[in-house]
Protein backbone atom coordinates (compact mmCIF):
# COMPACT_ATOMS: atom_id res chain seq x y z
CA UNK A 1 0.00 0.00 0.00
CA UNK A 2 1.03 3.53 -0.42
CA UNK A 3 -0.16 5.06 2.66
CA UNK A 4 2.44 5.65 5.23
CA UNK A 5 2.60 5.12 9.11
CA UNK A 6 4.30 5.23 12.30
CA UNK A 7 6.78 2.12 12.65
CA UNK A 8 5.10 -0.54 14.03
CA UNK A 9 7.13 -1.05 17.86
CA UNK A 10 8.22 -4.82 16.65
CA UNK A 11 9.33 -3.31 13.24
CA UNK A 12 11.76 -0.90 14.88
CA UNK A 13 15.43 -0.68 14.64
CA UNK A 14 18.67 1.22 14.91
CA UNK A 15 17.99 4.84 12.87
CA UNK A 16 22.03 5.38 13.19
CA UNK A 17 23.49 2.39 12.03
CA UNK A 18 20.75 2.46 8.97
CA UNK A 19 22.19 5.89 8.41
CA UNK A 20 25.83 4.66 8.64
CA UNK A 21 24.93 1.98 6.04
CA UNK A 22 23.51 4.32 3.61
CA UNK A 23 26.12 6.95 3.82
CA UNK A 24 29.17 3.99 3.08
CA UNK A 25 26.28 2.02 0.62
CA UNK A 26 23.74 4.08 -1.13
CA UNK A 27 25.80 6.17 -3.73
CA UNK A 28 24.29 10.01 -3.93
CA UNK A 29 22.87 9.37 -0.39
CA UNK A 30 22.89 12.71 2.10
CA UNK A 31 20.89 12.29 5.49
CA UNK A 32 18.71 13.01 7.45
CA UNK A 33 16.68 10.17 7.15
CA UNK A 34 12.50 10.00 8.32
CA UNK A 35 11.88 6.34 8.17
CA UNK A 36 8.06 5.32 8.22
CA UNK A 37 6.83 2.54 7.65
CA UNK A 38 4.31 0.96 4.82
CA UNK A 39 0.62 0.04 6.01
CA UNK A 40 -0.90 -3.39 5.51
CA UNK A 41 0.96 -6.42 3.68
CA UNK A 42 1.91 -9.80 5.53
CA UNK A 43 5.85 -10.64 3.82
CA UNK A 44 8.49 -8.06 4.24
CA UNK A 45 8.21 -4.82 6.64
CA UNK A 46 8.38 -2.26 3.71
CA UNK A 47 9.57 1.38 4.89
CA UNK A 48 9.59 4.54 3.46
CA UNK A 49 12.99 6.37 3.62
CA UNK A 50 13.00 10.37 3.28
CA UNK A 51 15.67 12.31 2.75
CA UNK A 52 15.87 16.06 1.96
CA UNK A 53 17.68 14.59 -1.79
CA UNK A 54 14.93 12.01 -2.64
CA UNK A 55 12.68 9.21 -0.99
CA UNK A 56 13.83 5.46 -0.53
CA UNK A 57 12.21 2.30 0.06
CA UNK A 58 13.28 -0.18 2.67
CA UNK A 59 12.26 -3.58 2.41
CA UNK A 60 13.81 -6.28 5.36
CA UNK A 61 13.01 -10.11 6.59
CA UNK A 62 10.85 -9.83 9.72
CA UNK A 63 12.07 -10.78 12.89
CA UNK A 64 11.76 -14.12 14.65
CA UNK A 65 10.90 -17.35 13.91
CA UNK A 66 10.37 -18.09 9.78
CA UNK A 67 9.33 -20.53 7.13
CA UNK A 68 12.48 -22.17 5.05
CA UNK A 69 13.22 -19.87 2.43
CA UNK A 70 10.93 -17.67 2.70
CA UNK A 71 11.09 -13.56 2.65
CA UNK A 72 14.09 -13.85 0.73
CA UNK A 73 14.97 -10.21 0.33
CA UNK A 74 18.27 -10.79 -1.23
CA UNK A 75 16.79 -12.40 -3.98
CA UNK A 76 14.43 -9.48 -4.54
CA UNK A 77 17.56 -7.59 -4.59
CA UNK A 78 19.54 -9.67 -7.17
CA UNK A 79 16.86 -9.85 -9.37
CA UNK A 80 15.79 -5.79 -9.58
CA UNK A 81 19.46 -5.59 -9.81
CA UNK A 82 19.45 -7.64 -13.20
CA UNK A 83 16.69 -5.94 -14.68
CA UNK A 84 18.01 -2.61 -13.70
CA UNK A 85 20.55 -3.38 -17.00
CA UNK A 86 17.41 -3.56 -19.40
CA UNK A 87 14.30 -1.41 -20.04
CA UNK A 88 11.91 -3.22 -17.69
CA UNK A 89 9.82 -1.25 -15.27
CA UNK A 90 11.38 -1.69 -11.73
CA UNK A 91 12.89 0.40 -9.08
CA UNK A 92 16.50 1.31 -9.09
CA UNK A 93 18.29 -1.01 -6.40
CA UNK A 94 20.95 0.57 -4.48
CA UNK A 95 22.34 -1.82 -1.78
CA UNK A 96 21.54 -5.23 0.21
CA UNK A 97 22.81 -5.63 3.51
CA UNK A 98 23.10 -9.65 4.37
CA UNK A 99 24.71 -8.35 8.14
CA UNK A 100 22.27 -8.72 10.28
CA UNK A 101 23.82 -7.00 13.50
CA UNK A 102 23.33 -4.01 11.36
CA UNK A 103 19.45 -3.52 11.47
CA UNK A 104 18.88 -7.30 13.27
CA UNK A 105 17.70 -9.28 9.72
CA UNK A 106 18.77 -8.91 6.06
CA UNK A 107 17.37 -5.98 4.05
CA UNK A 108 17.93 -4.31 1.15
CA UNK A 109 17.60 -0.65 -0.16
CA UNK A 110 16.00 0.54 -3.86
CA UNK A 111 14.22 3.79 -4.76
CA UNK A 112 11.16 5.22 -4.35
CA UNK A 113 9.07 5.58 -7.19
CA UNK A 114 5.96 7.10 -6.95
CA UNK A 115 2.65 6.03 -8.29
CA UNK A 116 -1.12 4.48 -7.83
CA UNK A 117 -1.61 0.87 -6.67
CA UNK A 118 -5.06 -0.40 -7.18
CA UNK A 119 -6.64 -2.32 -4.36
CA UNK A 120 -10.16 -2.03 -5.95
CA UNK A 121 -9.79 -3.62 -9.28
CA UNK A 122 -12.61 -2.33 -10.57
CA UNK A 123 -10.84 0.72 -10.57
CA UNK A 124 -13.65 2.67 -10.39
CA UNK A 125 -11.56 6.20 -10.36
CA UNK A 126 -11.20 5.48 -14.20
CA UNK A 127 -13.18 5.42 -17.04
CA UNK A 128 -13.39 2.31 -19.19
CA UNK A 129 -10.84 3.17 -22.09
CA UNK A 130 -8.55 3.59 -18.72
CA UNK A 131 -8.96 0.34 -16.94
CA UNK A 132 -8.66 -1.21 -20.42
CA UNK A 133 -5.37 0.54 -20.84
CA UNK A 134 -3.98 -0.71 -17.58
CA UNK A 135 -5.03 -4.56 -18.60
CA UNK A 136 -3.25 -3.47 -21.41
CA UNK A 137 -0.33 -2.22 -20.02
CA UNK A 138 0.04 -5.29 -17.02
CA UNK A 139 -0.15 -7.59 -20.12
CA UNK A 140 2.79 -6.11 -22.28
CA UNK A 141 5.10 -5.87 -19.16
CA UNK A 142 4.50 -9.51 -18.55
CA UNK A 143 5.10 -10.43 -21.89
CA UNK A 144 8.08 -8.55 -21.55
CA UNK A 145 9.49 -10.31 -18.90
CA UNK A 146 8.92 -13.17 -20.22
CA UNK A 147 10.55 -12.90 -22.70
CA UNK A 148 13.98 -11.67 -21.33
CA UNK A 149 17.28 -14.17 -21.55
CA UNK A 150 17.91 -14.44 -18.12
CA UNK A 151 21.30 -15.65 -18.91
CA UNK A 152 21.89 -12.61 -20.73
CA UNK A 153 21.03 -10.58 -17.42
CA UNK A 154 23.12 -12.60 -15.28
CA UNK A 155 20.63 -14.61 -13.90
CA UNK A 156 21.44 -17.80 -15.31
CA UNK A 157 21.97 -19.48 -11.54
CA UNK A 158 19.00 -17.86 -10.31
CA UNK A 159 16.94 -21.25 -10.81
CA UNK A 160 16.83 -24.35 -12.36
CA UNK A 161 14.98 -24.35 -15.28
CA UNK A 162 12.65 -27.01 -15.99
CA UNK A 163 10.16 -28.93 -13.46
CA UNK A 164 9.23 -25.91 -12.32
CA UNK A 165 5.49 -27.05 -11.24
CA UNK A 166 7.06 -30.60 -9.79
CA UNK A 167 9.33 -28.25 -7.64
CA UNK A 168 6.77 -25.90 -6.69
CA UNK A 169 4.03 -28.28 -5.57
CA UNK A 170 6.37 -29.60 -3.38
CA UNK A 171 7.52 -26.29 -1.93
CA UNK A 172 4.04 -25.64 -1.26
CA UNK A 173 3.23 -28.55 0.06
CA UNK A 174 5.87 -28.75 2.48
CA UNK A 175 5.18 -25.12 3.31
CA UNK A 176 1.71 -25.88 4.17
CA UNK A 177 2.18 -28.85 5.94
CA UNK A 178 4.78 -26.94 8.51
CA UNK A 179 2.42 -24.05 8.97
CA UNK A 180 -1.31 -26.21 8.81
CA UNK A 181 -3.64 -25.35 11.59
CA UNK A 182 -6.82 -27.37 10.51
CA UNK A 183 -6.80 -30.81 8.19
CA UNK A 184 -8.27 -29.43 5.06
CA UNK A 185 -10.11 -32.42 2.60
CA UNK A 186 -9.27 -29.94 -0.29
CA UNK A 187 -5.48 -29.14 0.65
CA UNK A 188 -4.90 -33.41 0.85
CA UNK A 189 -6.29 -34.01 -2.38
CA UNK A 190 -4.78 -31.67 -4.18
CA UNK A 191 -1.18 -32.66 -2.77
CA UNK A 192 -1.96 -36.24 -3.83
CA UNK A 193 -3.51 -35.14 -7.03
CA UNK A 194 -0.82 -32.56 -8.41
CA UNK A 195 2.33 -34.00 -8.93
CA UNK A 196 1.04 -36.59 -11.49
CA UNK A 197 -0.89 -33.98 -13.13
CA UNK A 198 1.61 -31.88 -14.49
CA UNK A 199 1.04 -30.30 -18.56
CA UNK A 200 4.04 -32.19 -20.67
CA UNK A 201 4.55 -27.93 -21.49
CA UNK A 202 7.86 -27.50 -20.04
CA UNK A 203 8.61 -23.72 -21.17
CA UNK A 204 11.02 -21.73 -18.88
CA UNK A 205 11.39 -18.26 -18.98
CA UNK A 206 12.02 -15.46 -15.70
CA UNK A 207 8.89 -15.18 -13.21
CA UNK A 208 7.90 -12.64 -11.28
CA UNK A 209 6.10 -15.25 -9.32
CA UNK A 210 3.90 -12.79 -7.52
CA UNK A 211 2.37 -10.63 -10.11
CA UNK A 212 -0.80 -9.51 -9.43
CA UNK A 213 -1.97 -6.27 -9.88
CA UNK A 214 -2.04 -5.19 -6.25
CA UNK A 215 1.66 -6.17 -6.57
CA UNK A 216 1.93 -3.07 -9.38
CA UNK A 217 2.23 0.24 -9.53
CA UNK A 218 0.62 2.86 -11.82
CA UNK A 219 1.41 5.96 -13.60
CA UNK A 220 0.01 8.98 -10.83
CA UNK A 221 -2.26 10.51 -13.86
CA UNK A 222 -1.89 7.78 -16.30
CA UNK A 223 -2.72 4.19 -17.05
CA UNK A 224 0.45 2.96 -17.58
CA UNK A 225 2.72 0.74 -15.20
CA UNK A 226 5.83 2.25 -13.87
CA UNK A 227 7.11 -0.45 -11.24
CA UNK A 228 6.49 -3.93 -10.31
CA UNK A 229 6.92 -4.77 -6.84
CA UNK A 230 6.99 -7.85 -4.56
CA UNK A 231 9.77 -10.20 -6.01
CA UNK A 232 10.04 -12.32 -3.17
CA UNK A 233 8.54 -15.01 -5.06
CA UNK A 234 10.79 -14.90 -8.63
CA UNK A 235 12.66 -17.59 -10.13
CA UNK A 236 13.26 -19.58 -13.67
CA UNK A 237 9.79 -21.13 -13.95
CA UNK A 238 7.28 -21.03 -16.42
CA UNK A 239 5.47 -18.52 -17.83
CA UNK A 240 1.79 -19.78 -17.77
CA UNK A 241 2.21 -20.33 -14.09
CA UNK A 242 2.87 -16.18 -13.99
CA UNK A 243 0.10 -15.71 -16.35
CA UNK A 244 -2.72 -17.69 -14.38
CA UNK A 245 -1.57 -16.15 -11.14
CA UNK A 246 -2.08 -12.45 -12.71
CA UNK A 247 -5.52 -13.42 -13.40
CA UNK A 248 -6.35 -14.99 -10.39
CA UNK A 249 -9.14 -12.00 -10.16
CA UNK A 250 -10.86 -13.94 -12.88
CA UNK A 251 -11.88 -17.51 -11.17
CA UNK A 252 -10.99 -16.92 -7.75
CA UNK A 253 -13.67 -17.75 -5.27
CA UNK A 254 -16.27 -14.36 -4.74
CA UNK A 255 -18.71 -16.50 -2.19
CA UNK A 256 -20.86 -13.04 -1.53
CA UNK A 257 -20.34 -11.71 -4.97
CA UNK A 258 -19.23 -8.21 -3.57
CA UNK A 259 -15.38 -8.66 -3.62
CA UNK A 260 -13.99 -5.63 -5.03
CA UNK A 261 -10.81 -7.67 -5.74
CA UNK A 262 -12.86 -10.22 -8.17
CA UNK A 263 -13.38 -9.95 -11.41
CA UNK A 264 -16.02 -12.60 -11.53
CA UNK A 265 -19.20 -10.83 -11.60
CA UNK A 266 -18.54 -7.64 -13.59
CA UNK A 267 -19.91 -6.81 -17.00
CA UNK A 268 -16.27 -6.69 -18.96
CA UNK A 269 -17.57 -5.01 -22.07
CA UNK A 270 -19.51 -1.49 -19.86
CA UNK A 271 -15.62 -1.43 -17.70
CA UNK A 272 -13.91 -1.84 -20.46
CA UNK A 273 -11.81 -4.92 -18.77
CA UNK A 274 -10.93 -7.42 -20.96
CA UNK A 275 -12.86 -11.04 -20.28
CA UNK A 276 -10.22 -13.97 -19.37
CA UNK A 277 -10.51 -15.64 -22.40
CA UNK A 278 -9.48 -12.17 -24.10
CA UNK A 279 -7.08 -11.56 -21.75
CA UNK A 280 -4.91 -14.28 -22.12
CA UNK A 281 -5.34 -14.46 -25.73
CA UNK A 282 -3.86 -11.02 -25.85
CA UNK A 283 -0.68 -12.27 -23.72
CA UNK A 284 -0.65 -15.59 -26.58
CA UNK A 285 -0.04 -12.86 -29.18
CA UNK A 286 2.31 -11.15 -27.32
CA UNK A 287 4.53 -13.98 -26.89
CA UNK A 288 3.99 -15.98 -29.63
CA UNK A 289 2.33 -18.48 -28.25
CA UNK A 290 -0.10 -20.85 -29.96
CA UNK A 291 -2.72 -21.43 -27.29
CA UNK A 292 -2.83 -22.79 -23.91
CA UNK A 293 -4.09 -26.71 -23.25
CA UNK A 294 -6.08 -27.57 -20.14
CA UNK A 295 -6.30 -24.11 -18.62
CA UNK A 296 -7.98 -26.09 -15.68
CA UNK A 297 -4.76 -27.32 -14.53
CA UNK A 298 -3.31 -23.68 -14.00
CA UNK A 299 -5.88 -22.62 -12.26
CA UNK A 300 -5.96 -25.75 -9.31
CA UNK A 301 -1.93 -24.85 -9.37
CA UNK A 302 -2.09 -21.92 -8.38
CA UNK A 303 -5.22 -21.90 -6.21
CA UNK A 304 -3.75 -24.47 -4.27
CA UNK A 305 -0.48 -22.25 -3.86
CA UNK A 306 -2.19 -19.40 -2.81
CA UNK A 307 -4.08 -21.57 -0.18
CA UNK A 308 -0.45 -22.65 0.99
CA UNK A 309 0.82 -18.88 1.34
CA UNK A 310 -2.42 -17.80 3.53
CA UNK A 311 -1.61 -20.82 5.34
CA UNK A 312 1.72 -19.57 6.09
CA UNK A 313 0.07 -16.18 7.31
CA UNK A 314 -2.15 -17.65 9.51
CA UNK A 315 0.84 -19.51 11.20
CA UNK A 316 2.46 -16.03 11.25
CA UNK A 317 -0.70 -14.82 12.79
CA UNK A 318 -0.75 -17.60 15.57
CA UNK A 319 2.99 -17.34 16.17
CA UNK A 320 3.01 -13.26 16.19
CA UNK A 321 4.99 -12.53 13.55
CA UNK A 322 2.63 -11.14 11.06
CA UNK A 323 3.84 -8.02 9.53
CA UNK A 324 0.05 -6.94 10.01
CA UNK A 325 -0.96 -6.94 13.77
CA UNK A 326 -4.67 -6.60 12.40
CA UNK A 327 -5.18 -10.01 10.58
CA UNK A 328 -7.89 -12.24 11.36
CA UNK A 329 -7.15 -16.02 11.96
CA UNK A 330 -10.10 -17.04 11.81
CA UNK A 331 -11.15 -15.15 8.37
CA UNK A 332 -7.94 -16.52 6.58
CA UNK A 333 -8.79 -19.80 7.34
CA UNK A 334 -12.02 -19.56 6.15
CA UNK A 335 -10.33 -18.14 3.04
CA UNK A 336 -8.23 -21.29 2.64
CA UNK A 337 -11.14 -23.68 3.27
CA UNK A 338 -12.94 -21.76 0.21
CA UNK A 339 -10.27 -21.04 -1.95
CA UNK A 340 -8.62 -24.68 -2.11
CA UNK A 341 -12.31 -26.46 -2.16
CA UNK A 342 -12.27 -24.47 -5.44
CA UNK A 343 -8.72 -25.70 -6.48
CA UNK A 344 -10.25 -29.21 -6.13
CA UNK A 345 -13.26 -28.28 -8.26
CA UNK A 346 -10.44 -26.99 -11.18
CA UNK A 347 -8.94 -30.41 -10.72
CA UNK A 348 -11.85 -32.65 -11.34
CA UNK A 349 -12.15 -30.39 -14.44
CA UNK A 350 -8.42 -31.00 -15.66
CA UNK A 351 -9.26 -34.58 -14.68
CA UNK A 352 -9.05 -35.54 -11.20
CA UNK A 353 -10.98 -38.33 -9.91
CA UNK A 354 -12.91 -38.54 -6.71
CA UNK A 355 -12.06 -42.31 -6.75
CA UNK A 356 -8.11 -41.29 -6.69
CA UNK A 357 -8.44 -38.46 -4.07
CA UNK A 358 -7.54 -38.66 -0.24
CA UNK A 359 -10.43 -37.72 2.09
Amino acid sequence: MTETTAVAEKHRFDEAKLVDFMAAHVEGFEGPVKVLQFAGGQSNPTYKLETPRQNYVLRRKPPGKLLPSAHAVDREYRVISALNQTDFPVPRAYALCEDESVLGTQFYIMDCVEGRVFWNFHMPELTPEQRGQVFISMCDTMAKLHGYDYKAIGLEEFGRPGNYFARQISRWTKQYQLSATAELASMNKLIDWLPDAIPEDDSVSLVHGDFSIHNLLFHPTEPRLVAALDWELSTIGHPLGDLFYNVMTYYTPDPDGTSERSLINIDYKSHGIPSLEDYLQMYCDRVGRGGIENPAFYKAYNLFRISAIAQGIIGRIKDGTANDPTADMEAMTERVRITSDAAWDFALEAGATQSRARE
